[in-house]
């Protein structure tokens, strides 16, 4: 009796150090866009709300070029791309979290061909993802490389993965156990493909229904859109949502498993989930008056096939275009649209719990950390809210330049790029 009862207090100090070190390792890493869980949200127990250029700021790092993609962290590594402005050389950058020091500038394209994008595109706009050794870059078409964050050495390259952007690639990868998701969405193909992480070799690949996208312009096929990783009922699914449809796949085979067929034109924001429900911003659609539109749309996952009769929740239109990201927590979906409507909904009617407008324009996506929200302009301005039905505006910051990416937050301190700086704020 006396050794059970030894085995099982061990047993449950081996479980709280696990659960410790579990949550040490999500605090300090941020690998993907919008976080380790690709939600926005920080596992922290404290984040500045207020800075200036001259207060808060732990340092701040020149980043050379122009490049929108959002910084990843892991352990002390802060990575993410840039590219010169005419997209002639590409570069991987990776910053040391304690001093600000350029640890790593690495070369890694050199295109023969540079074709257009938006003028509010740049050639480094998909953010990396990383892991334990190695960090994940995606610059489109223009190539896709894994890379050693131990030495800075080039570990396999792709540059094959080929389709017309465009107005420029926006895509950011994933990691799914030993694979690398990507998304190629242009005018000639849909193409979503899995890499095998160690090697870049092709593990599967599929395309886009030709069924339902032979009816859109060629310019309206595009897609810029990062899928989300979601378990239903212990089947693990990836939820994409292209211009013309949101489909469910099996991350592990690239199958369909459903979807709901919906747009005309560009998608852009993430797909989210909470509690059993997935939210999605279709492409716009042209009513009967020519106008244009988009919509948000709730949807329980748990099903196959066009579940667009059966497993709707509920939809609302919403202004086209929609280049942030909403975050949802705790039942209360936060939004900032294309007209600069900041608002919270609640999540599960669609219903509008408060909406404030706001000035500028935010391209990047809102970040929750301990208790308040981060909304970031491109005018370089942060506005600060408390999370919760009352909309209580905590403070409104500037940094230097402007602010297209999402900021990551690690041990207390967030992380956040602006064209002319990489910024660590806090103590």
């Amino acid at each position: 009796m006396g050794k059970f009862r030894a085995l099982f207090f061990y047993l449950i100090i081996i479980s709280l150090l696990s659960v410790s070190s579990t949550y040490k390792t999500s605090e300090k890493n941020w690998t993907h866009f919008r976080g380790t869980n690709l939600d926005g949200i920080a596992d922290v127990e404290f984040c500045p709300v207020k800075w200036t250029s001259d207060s808060n700021i732990v340092w701040k790092t020149k980043i050379h070029d122009k490049g929108w993609s959002s910084p990843v962290v892991y352990n002390d590594q802060i990575w993410m791309t840039t590219a010169t402005e005419n997209g002639k050389e590409m570069y991987a950058v990776c910053v040391d979290f304690n001093s600000g020091e350029i640890l790593f500038d690495i070369q890694l394209f050199t295109p023969d061909s540079i074709y257009r994008k938006h003028d509010i595109n740049s050639f480094a706009t998909p953010t990396p993802c990383i892991e334990k050794d190695y960090v994940y870059t995606h610059f489109g078409k223009y190539g896709t490389a894994c890379l050693n964050t131990n030495n800075g050495s080039i570990v396999w390259k792709r540059t094959d993965l080929n389709c017309l952007h465009i107005q420029g690639p926006g895509s950011s990868t994933i990691i799914y156990k030993d694979l690398l998701i990507v998304h190629l969405e242009g005018t000639d193909k849909q193409l979503i493909t899995a890499l095998n992480k160690s090697t870049g070799e092709t593990v599967w690949e599929t395309e886009r229904p030709e069924e339902i996208y032979q009816a859109l312009e060629p310019i309206g096929k595009k897609a810029y859109i990062t899928p989300i990783i979601i378990d239903v009922n212990g089947r693990d699914m990836m939820i994409s949502n292209g211009s013309a449809a949101c489909i469910a796949y099996d991350p592990n085979t690239g199958q369909e498993i459903w979807r709901i067929i919906r747009g005309e034109d560009s998608t852009i924001a993430m797909p989210l989930f909470e509690d059993g429900t997935v939210f999605f911003h279709t492409g716009f659609v042209t009513d009967e008056n020519k106008d244009r539109f988009a919509e948000l749309m709730a949807v329980n996952p748990d099903g196959t096939g066009d579940i667009e009769a059966t497993n709707m929740k509920w939809r609302i239109q919403t202004p086209i275009l929609q280049l942030s990201t909403p975050l949802i927590k705790d039942g209360l979906l936060y939004n900032i649209d294309s007209k600069n409507n900041m608002m919270c909904l609640d999540a599960s009617s669609g219903k509008t719990v408060w909406a404030n407008r706001l000035k500028g324009k935010y391209n990047s996506s809102p970040v929750y950390a301990a208790g308040n929200i981060y909304f970031s302009s491109t005018n370089g301005k942060t506005t600060v809210i408390e999370e919760g039905p009352e909309l209580n505006i905590i403070a409104e910051n500037t940094l230097e330049g402007e602010i297209w990416t999402t900021p990551a937050i690690i041990k207390n301190n967030l992380i956040m790029r602006t064209s002319a700086y990489l910024y660590r704020i806090g103590k």
